[in-house]
């Protein structure tokens, strides 16, 4: 059997890439923090496909937390692992620097960049004894850009993106891959976007892409992961 574990799994761009793994024969952990209700509702549509999972409930900021699920997760099976990463779980709290909290910028730094370390660090020594592996980080239009209104949304997914590079190039030779995905906007069930009082957009997005059109879920999901 092999295993796929998506962070932020249960809604979102992480519900749909979750089934889209289940799709490709992957049996999913689902990762998430609180929301029960949703965790449960992806882990049911998973099944209805005819795939199969498991909920890992587990705050990424916690190092603690996190290294004893996983490591629970690997003593419950030693004879396999984890082969497909997705860290997906990250958070947006926009605003102008010169109102920041000390919160909106910590918590958001916390969840992309350690929350990244936090789960990938444990399992990268099981892809490069096992000579296979493929780590994907969800990242943003902000972290190649750099958005206004989003200094610290911009500073944690371009940390994430510089840390992708840097990490690719130290397991390439065990054939791990690490890649970065940056969706452009796409339609979701959490806070709308700030706009720009006069544009009606994003300040700044007019020059970033082609067209002014919402995705969705399910346009956005697939996944490239070449095979063995």
């Amino acid at each position: 059997m092999k295993y796929a574990l998506v962070t932020g799994g249960s809604r979102g761009i992480g519900q749909a890439v979750c089934l889209k793994l289940a799709e490709m024969g992957y049996h999913i952990l689902i990762n998430y923090q609180s929301n029960d209700t949703e965790a449960e509702a992806t882990l049911q549509q998973i099944r209805e496909q005819g795939s199969d999972g498991e909920l890992m409930k587990f705050d990424v900021t916690d190092a603690v937390a996190t290294h004893a699920a996983l490591n629970g997760w690997m003593e419950k099976h030693p004879d396999t692992y984890i082969e497909v990463l997705v860290n997906n779980a990250g958070i947006r709290r926009d605003n102008l620097m010169l109102w920041m909290e000390q919160d909106e910028w910590s918590r958001v730094l916390d969840i992309s960049l350690n929350g990244f370390f936090n789960v990938t660090q444990p399992l990268l020594k099981n892809m490069l004894v096992k000579r296979f592996g493929r780590i994907i980080n969800i990242v943003s239009l902000s972290g190649i850009k750099g958005m206004p209104g989003q200094t610290n949304y911009s500073a944690a997914k371009g940390g994430m993106i510089a840390a992708t590079k840097a990490l690719a190039q130290e397991v390439a030779r065990k054939h791990v891959t690490v890649n970065a995905v940056a969706p452009g906007f796409i339609g979701r069930t959490v806070r709308r976007t700030r706009r720009s009082s006069r544009t009606g957009r994003l300040p700044g997005i007019g020059t970033s892409l082609l067209y002014h059109r919402r995705g969705n879920f399910h346009q956005w999901r697939n996944l490239y992961i070449s095979r063995r």
